[in-house]
């Protein structure tokens, strides 16, 4: 009997080719977007969960409670890594680091600058990633070792084995290679090239000694953590919670808890508020997984009413079967086998669609993500999702049917009026205003990206380079500087200890005119040398630049300093940071260092006339980049001969702020207009329909002179009301999510109204151009022909 449906289902699939057709790729498009969303879903939850024992492996962060707010800070000191260690056995490891920054990489005439990590020697057995070569106990126990991935030894080696080979690192010691790790997942947190020892920054960095032996208030490195086996997170919060309360001549460490924040939370709970983790990209993954969802429905509904809309044509067919002893259920059967198999079909092609496009998609969203065909998890839930679709969209169908009355139908008495129209209605009308949300939802989403970027910055970008400084850099820095202006390369080249694009590190000023008992203040601290105002753009508002030795005692503030500070008439007085009392001399404009959709930053700019981190020039007008980049290439291949030439323009640093933001509306632009596809596929097939119904209708009115318009308006009319009725429920929905969204940004667009008059006129009249095909088409047709008897 099985076999009997489809059979008769796959006959049927044939003699309608248009409708079969329309139902398939819409059904196949939909199951693509969804199965595209639920692969891009699945890898995102997969962060950092293929490391063996993740459950057990926390970062150490800190909650600074000040001015009646919290402040979660991933920056913790050496000293708290040792009292880990010490003194709360339930840890099993603790790892301290330097954050992970870039370094210099040489192996005879090959030459890198690459990012890594110096990390404590128990890293490997914290975070346990595969080991090619050498053993995770003692690859990090020599000081002047180094693990490098499988990518960067063959970069370095080429072919040959790289154990124990020697790399120059940073041009100042030779390291032994002792192990060779499978290159880094993409879907870890922690992205690397190599690792050294963390005691070998402790043996050739003097500070870091120091940092060793000070206080909590040194936060300038990372923690991890992993826990003994049978220990409980809770066993272990309690414990670490007051650590850092044992300094109590300390303000700030009297006012921080320590927390433990979970490996598998990072990638998707960054956000932190009042020092729990509420949020973060598991949002956007939550949004686009509702957006899935709501693709394959309109799909499913596209189904829904293609079927029941041709009620008419298998009612004969119901009322035989019944006739000849059929019973209910097994009509049922029949209809719901009919759309198993449609569904199977579509499925088979949504497999073939996502395979074609996956290589576009990862492009645009930097995922790595494939169809795990060789994983039979995969294929049973495929299957019961096709199960479940299949059954969604043919349950109305089926039910609808194989409720006619056979003496009815047999008779010709089975019309589908009002009533049966109704439900259509409905669907197409849910369809729509799923449709039109998400293209409103786009909409607002470019707005507020281009009302961010179109902010004045503060700093002119154009221009603007940035390179990191290094040692030998630093050394030839005076000569670098003066051959980039005289050969008319640069016009202006400062240093700071952070770039333009990233802001500075964040510290407490201790004291300052008008403080109030109890009170702290967090705000970001520069370092820069000469002429950094100069290069990068930035105005004074008041007061001067910095222009002397004698100004190490001096600092400039931003506008949004003196505004936090609360400070009136701000020149000349005094502030009081790291024990050290220093004059305001200037006020310098706000500029955007940080996030582009935030305040400016409260900043305090502190001068030494040494060379920082970060070296950054502005290129003359008259120098084309290419020729610019090849000038400067040389020059810095002439002064640091150990580092490759890297560099960065402030412009494209800015513009990658954006990142976040312009994938969310690539994401929303494309699902819109797959949204819309989709939904006139159906609208095609219903217009169609409607011809085809009215064809005699058609055909009498032209003979009584009707006109080809008065026909296309004929026509097209009820599907335009059903659109705007969308277009009325869609949008109060639409502007209620968006604006929660644009909530989390400081800096936001107000939602014009005219938005939602653009996305209803644009879905009026994408309909208008789908359904008119159809609708002139019956018009046009010979009267004669359609007034035939049957």
């Amino acid at each position: 009997m099985l076999r009997n449906y489809f059979k008769s289902a796959w006959r049927g699939m044939l003699k309608n080719k248009t409708y079969s057709t329309l139902n398939i790729l819409g059904l196949a498009s939909g199951m693509a977007v969804a199965l595209i969303i639920g692969l891009w879903v699945y890898y995102q939850f997969s962060f950092d969960k293929f490391l063996p024992e993740y459950k057990k492996v926390y970062q150490v962060k800190r909650n600074f409670y000040g001015n009646g707010d919290t402040a979660t800070y991933g920056g913790t000191s050496l000293k708290l890594a040792t009292a880990l260690r010490n003194q709360i056995p339930e840890i099993q490891y603790v790892v301290e680091t330097d954050g992970f920054g870039m370094h210099g990489l040489m192996a005879g005439e090959k030459k890198f600058y690459l990012s890594g990590g110096q990390v404590a020697h128990d890293f490997l057995k914290t975070f346990q990633f595969e080991l090619l070569e050498g053993n995770s106990n003692s690859v990090l126990e020599n000081p002047y070792s180094i693990v490098l991935t499988q990518s960067t030894a063959k970069a370095l080696f080429g072919n040959e084995d790289p154990l124990n080979k020697v790399i120059r690192f940073d041009n100042k010691n030779d390291l032994k290679v002792t192990g060779v790790l499978k290159d880094i997942p993409s879907n870890s947190t922690l992205q690397f090239n190599y690792l050294v020892p963390f005691s070998y920054l402790e043996s050739t960095d003097d500070w870091v000694k120091l940092a060793r032996t000070r206080g909590f208030g040194w936060t300038n490195f990372m923690t991890f953590v992993k826990l003994k086996p049978g220990v409980s997170y809770d066993q272990v919060a309690r414990k670490v919670k007051d650590l850092q309360k044992t300094e109590t001549d300390n303000f700030m460490s009297m006012a921080t808890n320590i927390i433990l924040d979970p490996v598998e939370n990072w990638h998707l709970y960054s956000q932190f508020e009042k020092g729990k983790a509420v949020g973060g990209f598991v949002e956007y993954v939550n949004i686009f997984t509702i957006v899935g969802i709501l693709v394959l429905l309109i799909a499913c509904i596209n189904f829904i009413n293609l079927t029941t809309a041709r009620s008419e044509k298998r009612a004969k067919e119901v009322g035989v079967r019944k006739a000849i002893g059929s019973l209910r259920k097994q009509l049922i059967f029949q209809f719901l086998a009919e759309s198993l198999l449609f569904t199977f079909i579509a499925f088979a092609f949504s497999l073939l669609i996502v395979q074609i496009v996956l290589p576009s998609f990862n492009n645009l969203t930097s995922a790595d993500i494939r169809i795990p065909f060789d994983n039979y998890l995969f294929w049973l839930i495929a299957l019961a999702c096709v199960l479940l679709t299949g059954l969604l969209a043919g349950s109305r169908p089926a039910f609808y049917l194989s409720s006619f009355k056979a003496v009815k139908v047999l008779k010709g008495n089975i019309h589908a009026g009002k009533a049966a129209a109704l439900p259509r209605k409905i669907l197409v009308i849910l369809q729509f205003s799923c449709s039109i949300a998400l293209i409103i939802s786009t909409f607002i989403i470019y707005q507020q990206i281009q009302y961010a970027k179109d902010r004045p910055t503060g700093y002119d970008k154009n221009r603007l380079m940035i390179s990191d400084m290094n040692k030998d850099l630093g050394a030839n820095f005076t000569a670098v500087r003066n051959e980039l202006i005289e050969k008319g390369v640069a016009e202006s080249v400062t240093t700071a200890t952070a770039s333009v694009s990233t802001g500075g590190n964040h510290r407490d000023v201790d004291y300052w005119q008008g403080k109030k008992p109890g009170e702290s203040v967090n705000m970001g601290m520069i370092t820069v040398s000469d002429d950094y105002f100069k290069t990068l753009g930035m105005k004074m508002k008041e007061g001067r630049d910095f222009n002397s030795p004698g100004d190490s005692v001096n600092v400039i503030f931003n506008e949004a300093a003196v505004k936090l500070l609360r400070l009136q008439n701000p020149l000349n007085q005094t502030i009081t940071w790291a024990d050290t009392k220093f004059t305001i001399i200037g006020i310098v404009k706000n500029s955007l260092m940080s996030s582009p959709f935030a305040p400016a930053d409260p900043t305090i700019f502190y001068y030494d006339p040494k060379p920082q981190e970060v070296m950054m020039y502005r290129l003359t007008d008259h120098t084309k980049t290419k020729e610019a980049i090849s000038r400067l290439s040389s020059i810095f291949n002439k002064y640091n001969p150990a580092y490759p030439y890297t560099y960065s323009f402030a412009d494209e640093n800015y513009a990658a702020k954006f990142k976040l933001e312009e994938l969310i509306g690539k994401l929303s632009g494309l699902f819109s207009a797959l949204a819309i596809f989709i939904s006139c596929l159906g609208l095609l097939g219903l217009a169609a329909y409607t011809a085809e119904q009215r064809t005699k209708e058609i055909g009498v009115r032209k003979v009584l002179g009707a006109t080809v318009s008065q026909l296309w308006i004929l026509l097209t009319k009820d599907f335009i009301v059903l659109v705007l009725i969308s277009c009325l429920i869609a949008s109060p929905i639409a502007f209620y999510y968006m604006h929660e969204w644009l909530q989390r940004y400081d800096y936001r667009i107000k939602i014009s109204p005219t938005v939602f008059l653009i996305a209803g006129l644009s879905a009026i009249l994408i309909t208008i151009i789908t359904i008119s095909f159809q609708a002139i088409k019956a018009a046009l047709t010979n009267p004669v022909k359609s007034l035939r008897t049957e």
